[in-house]
């Protein structure tokens, strides 16, 4: 499923984020969200921000969210390289 978004020019001009980079930022900044409020697994938000796997620790860990890893993010994990 592809969601747009229509985003004003002026908020695009005060996140003072190239243009070329929104896109991808948008979405490693919706993956932080939603993983540091339990809506996304670490593997799923991951996946959506498109980061590797040290990345988006890195990320985390710049905007202070903890890593929550448990048994099931594992086997979500498991599951994801087996698809791979």
């Amino acid at each position: 499923m592809k969601i747009t978004l229509d985003i004003p020019d002026d908020v695009i001009k005060i996140m003072n984020i190239p243009k070329d980079e929104i896109s991808s930022e948008l979405k490693i900044q919706m993956a932080l969200y939603l993983y540091e409020k339990g809506k996304l697994s670490f593997g799923k938000a991951r996946e959506l921000s498109g980061l590797n796997k040290w990345e988006f620790i890195e990320r985390l860990r710049k905007n202070q969210i903890p890593l929550k890893y448990d048994v099931e993010d594992f086997k979500e994990d498991l599951e994801t390289m087996k698809e791979l």
